[in-house]
């Protein structure tokens, strides 16, 4: 051969072609990854499920410590001893509770009176409406309907209903003191526990873990002082138009708009529903029309106005996101679920934006195009 011929070039091996390496191979393979996370996913919820009655004051307590965080913080540099600042904490926070409490017994304990008369006179309207509807309603249907519900409040299964009711508000009061036990040892030793937490994790990963407890603590934090803020604006609001058309229960009811805001979206729109729903029976159906009125308007000022300043960053959620979050929450959980999901999907969401440092996102999470308005 020549110097300069040409040595023939291999032609390059074939790859072998088997069941799992062709395009529906794959496919499977992918699905049976998927099939695997969505098992882990769901023996870790059932397991959280169980867990319950210690998972939920222990979630209560460090969103309630987020939120006191500024202060305690404030108060830990000013010099005050860490015992003495959660004391403080924790009485501010009682006595504020305790005021509201008393303010809605005493609405109801001086409206009581007013509010039955108001409620026969509109149950007396209702039943004239009734008998103007175009299908007749006899008093023999009247009478069954009374038997039913006779014999229902006489059965088992009311009485059984009795019993888990029971054994409800004892899970209730047990949870709500582990609550205040476990808070009062977030607000006390809150950094302290946190190192020992990250005693295992080294260079990177305890650079990483520690980005993820300040922005848990400031999202959690931001979330519960600003739904706290916008909370107490729609109640305000609804309750003075409410105090305005004179209507009963003006205050729980105020208070009942405070707690439900709690629960975005739906959570206003059903309190301004149950407003509604009693100006109509004690005021009328024109007292009901301006309430919802007034329930829209302070609705829209909310949320075109106050909680994009209030909220700030740490709710950067689409609604969408917070429908489905609402949603699985109150399957998982009930009323608690629809509370922690908001909350606890935007923690998720801030872990992801700082995984990997604290401007940079989980790479999958990159903007790589400008999304479509």
């Amino acid at each position: 051969m020549g110097l300069f011929s040409r040595v023939p070039t291999p032609a390059p091996a074939r790859p072998i072609r088997t069941l799992w390496t062709d395009g529906f191979g794959r496919l499977a393979t992918r699905c049976i990854q998927m099939i695997a996370v969505l098992a882990i996913v769901a023996v870790a919820i059932y397991g959280l499920m169980q867990l319950s009655l210690v998972l939920i004051p222990v979630l209560l307590a460090l969103i309630f410590a987020s939120a006191f965080n500024p202060l305690m913080s404030f108060m830990r540099r000013k010099g005050m001893p860490s015992v003495l600042a959660t004391i403080i904490a924790l009485l501010g926070s009682l006595l504020i509770v305790t005021g509201i409490v008393w303010l809605v017994v005493w609405a109801v304990r001086t409206q009581w009176d007013e509010l039955i008369d108001s409620a026969n006179d509109g149950i007396n309207q209702l039943q004239s409406y009734v008998a103007h509807l175009p299908f007749s309603i006899d008093q023999s249907q009247i009478d069954n309907l009374r038997d039913t519900a006779v014999d229902f409040v006489t059965s088992a299964q009311f009485g059984s209903g009795a019993l888990a009711g029971v054994s409800a508000t004892a899970s209730f009061l047990t949870g709500l003191v582990l609550m205040m036990v476990v808070l009062f040892f977030f607000l006390k030793d809150g950094p302290a526990i946190w190192e020992f937490v990250l005693r295992p994790f080294e260079g990177e990963s305890y650079e990483r873990a520690r980005r993820i407890g300040d922005k848990t603590v400031q999202t959690l934090g931001g979330y519960a002082r600003g739904t706290s803020i916008v909370a107490a604006a729609d109640a305000i609001g609804i309750g003075i138009g409410l105090a305005i058309l004179q209507v009963p229960l003006a205050v729980p009811l105020a208070v009942i708009v405070f707690l439900t805001a709690f629960i975005p979206i739906v959570g206003a729109t059903a309190a301004g529903i149950l407003a509604a729903l009693v100006a109509l029976v004690t005021n009328g159906p024109l007292a009901a029309v301006i309430v919802i009125g007034i329930v829209v308007l302070v609705n829209q000022l909310e949320g075109n106005f106050l909680q994009p300043v209030v909220m700030g960053r740490s709710l950067k959620l689409h609604a969408l996101v917070i429908l489905l979050a609402l949603t699985a929450g109150t399957i998982l959980g009930n009323i608690i679920g629809a509370v922690l999901a908001v909350p606890i999907t935007a923690v998720a969401w801030g872990i992801v934006t700082v995984w990997n440092g604290e401007n940079e996102p989980a790479a999958p999470m990159k903007k790589k195009r400008p999304e479509i308005a």
